[in-house]
């Protein structure tokens, strides 16, 4: 398997989170390649890792001022084998090849994980939406989608939001794209309940990853009653997060943003999450104001210097990291341990480094890789999509059973591939597994394309 990852490494030498995405796969089906020489012979590894198509293009937009700005966008459409490319469309400074490899990487097993059937995909740009005006948003997205329309289409690549990609965002970008194609067509997921949108859609992510955690308990004859639980990040993923754990009877503790995060032990309940919506949605704020209006809350400023998140720092029984990539090292691994935290969750895309996986399997504590756990967005985006193509609308209840429907069966599929290649228990080579196996069937079916 060395060698698999020698070529990534060759190809693509500063591409750390790709390269980190990509061996935590090899690993994990180093045995299922053993049992099927064949997957080896019809160079699958070597297919699975390469996109089939990179797009990277400039972005030029004006704003306010009259100035001229440039940014980069890109569309990585990484494996077609079970359906037209699904994934985000993300807008942070962070945004470079690196990061979309990796995303489009583990979004091809995540969304063979869901049952259903789309292929995997990501994009975005190193745009940052944060202090713009709605006007200097629009004309972004506009010439963003002036380029990106010519790539997309609703049996092509159906892109949705992501961090930095809201509704507002979502919107604009769908309004130019049916201007440019003139066509009203399901070409992105995440929309308006007014046109096209899809109810749960916004709570989907943060009710999936905490609908997976529910399933793990359950497996210990536990519920999420009455637990206390770390959620990092405070935008979508980690709202609607806390709001199903409210509604299922546990007490959230904390939310953070990228400038720091507060703690409040009496927990964050239904009319405080409340504001926390108003907040982050529509005021734009930061979340040290939380603090500001709800004084029995502590504010903890982030210092980039130290090593670790003093998030990860408290007594609790469940962890939901919510944020983004890597906020968990092997030092906050080792607090949550410390602090009785027994349930590790990932509502953000590979939230957890390497070293901080380990710690967590070796521990034997139910922990869920962020493929599994936070499937839960891209299901429904593909029950939209499959909304957009009956053109009909399903009620809330109707989508939510759906939902826990498909996050139930992501649980099962995880638990009965890691029984099935000796490691039962372990989610991450259950979910890596169950994906893996579907989309290598799928192109070994479909030939060497």
């Amino acid at each position: 398997m060395g060698t698999i990852l020698d070529i990534v490494n060759a190809r693509d030498p500063f591409e750390k989170e790709f390269h980190q995405a990509v061996t935590e796969v090899v690993e994990s089906v180093k045995p299922v390649l053993d049992k099927n020489p064949e997957y080896r012979h019809a160079g699958i590894m070597e297919r699975i890792v390469e996109p089939e198509r990179l797009i990277q293009f400039r972005v030029p937009w004006v704003d306010d001022q009259g100035i001229v700005r440039v940014n980069r966008g890109f569309r990585i459409q990484m494996n077609s084998a079970i359906g037209p490319y699904k994934g985000g469309l993300r807008f942070h400074p962070s945004v470079n090849l690196s990061i979309l490899k990796f995303l489009a990487f583990e979004q091809v097993f995540k969304n063979a994980l869901t049952t259903l059937p789309m292929g995997g995909g990501k994009g975005g740009s190193d745009f940052d939406p944060k202090g713009k005006s709605d006007n200097e948003v629009m004309r972004f997205c506009q010439s963003f989608m002036s380029e990106l329309f010519r790539h997309i289409g609703p049996f092509t690549d159906v892109p949705a939001g992501d961090i930095g990609v809201g509704g507002r965002e979502i919107g604009y970008l769908f309004g130019m794209y049916k201007k440019l194609k003139n066509e009203f067509a399901g070409i992105l997921t995440g929309k308006s309940l007014n046109w096209g949108g899809s109810l749960v859609r916004p709570e989907a992510t943060g009710y999936g990853s905490v609908f997976f955690a529910d399933e793990m308990l359950a497996t210990r004859k536990e519920t999420l009653k009455d637990k206390i639980c770390l959620v990092s990040g405070s935008g979508n993923v980690a709202q609607y997060t806390t709001e199903k754990l409210n509604h299922l009877g546990a007490k959230v503790v904390t939310l953070s943003d990228s400038s720091g995060y507060i703690y409040d032990e009496k927990g964050i309940d239904e009319a405080k999450l409340q504001y926390v919506l108003y907040l982050k949605n529509v005021k734009r704020g930061r979340i040290k104001e939380y603090a500001q209006k709800y004084p029995e809350a502590v504010y903890t400023a982030l210092d980039g210097s130290a090593g670790h998140n003093p998030l990860w720092n408290h007594k609790a029984d469940c962890a939901f990291p919510s944020a983004t990539q890597n906020e968990i090292n092997g030092k906050d691994a080792q607090n949550l341990l410390n602090n009785g935290v027994a349930v590790v969750c990932e509502g953000a895309n590979m939230p957890t480094t390497p070293e901080g996986v380990d710690i967590f399997l070796d521990s034997k504590i139910l922990y869920a890789p962020s493929k599994a756990a936070n499937a839960g967005g891209v299901a429904v985006s593909g029950l939209e999509m499959s909304q957009n193509s009956m053109r009909i609308k399903w009620s809330s209840e109707e989508v939510e059973a759906k939902l826990k429907g498909i996050m139930q069966s992501i649980h099962s599929a995880c638990l009965s591939a890691s029984e099935e290649y000796g490691t039962p228990g372990n989610y991450v080579n259950g979910a890596n597994i169950a994906g893996f196996v579907k989309v290598a069937d799928s192109m070994m079916d479909q030939g060497v394309v």
